[in-house]
């Protein structure tokens, strides 16, 4: 089956939105309250209920307000807590695909989406040693394959090149980078901006097109009403967050109006 088909089936339709839950701060995080998962997780729900109500397509749980991130093993509190998390989300919307983001380490990301029944995750590194906001990130794909062979083949890996917030420690150009995640068994690749929020080059996108015209691309920041039509002229689907947020900031509660409207100009590209 062709790949972007088989992700179309995934996420129930063509372009897929997926909608961001930006987790409050979680134990061990410079910045957690120190006052349990309680708030986490009703901030999680909220915002879940807002996105769905608003029609996207699937949920990321991701720890966003931990800064900063662990660049290869996340510690063990931070998965146990992502775990229930993602659980609670996964209990109170049993029917939208849900996807795990537990930055920055792909394998507790596997972990993770097994105990709380997610179907995918995203790999911010996959295939590129890099050097991270957090320090040197060395990924090895073939451990990460490994792992999700031994724990749970279902799950579906979503990674990203030329990851934010980061650079590879070779230069190479995006294409080849995104062809190599490709070859390495990813189920799509993530072409994103400079920072959180920050608008995808669309050159970026349509050079990695162009080397793999059959797989799934999607935009892994800064998508918008006004930029989502010319960014879906080439990528498959895209992940969405601070667009959504109220005042289209990152670290604020989900907005259910402009999850609306942004999901109006998606559903008149679909139906080109």
């Amino acid at each position: 089956m062709n790949k972007i088909k088989e992700m179309d089936m995934l996420f129930g339709t063509n372009k897929p939105i997926i909608g961001m839950l930006h987790l409050k701060p979680l134990p061990g995080s410079p910045i957690y309250d120190g006052q349990g998962l309680s708030r986490v997780i009703e901030t999680a729900l909220k915002d879940a209920e807002a996105l769905v109500n608003g029609g996207v397509n699937a949920l990321q749980v991701e720890n966003f307000n931990d800064p900063s991130y662990f660049p290869n093993e996340a510690p063990p509190e931070t998965i146990s807590a992502l775990t229930i998390v993602a659980h609670e989300v996964r209990k109170s919307f049993p029917k939208i695909p849900i996807g795990i983001c537990l930055l920055a380490d792909p394998e507790a990301s596997i972990a993770v989406a097994h105990c709380s029944g997610a179907q995918y995750i995203r790999a911010t590194f996959f295939t590129e040693a890099s050097v991270d906001v957090s320090g040197l990130v060395t990924r090895i794909p073939h451990a990460i394959l490994r792992y999700r062979k031994f724990l749970d083949p279902s799950i579906k890996i979503l990674a990203d090149v030329h990851i934010k917030h980061s650079a590879p420690l070779g230069q190479r150009p995006i294409e080849e980078a995104a062809y190599d995640a490709a070859y390495f068994m990813a189920d799509a690749i993530l072409i994103s901006g400079k920072h959180t929020g920050m608008p995808t080059n669309i050159d970026d996108v349509k050079k990695v097109k162009k080397v793999l015209p059959e797989f799934p691309v999607y935009i892994g920041s800064g998508v918008n009403t006004k930029s989502v039509g010319e960014l879906f002229e080439y990528a498959d689907g895209a992940i969405c967050g601070s667009s959504l947020k109220y005042d289209g900031i990152s670290t604020n509660d989900v907005d259910e109006k402009r999850v609306v409207e942004f999901m109006k100009v998606v559903q008149k590209i679909r139906q080109k």
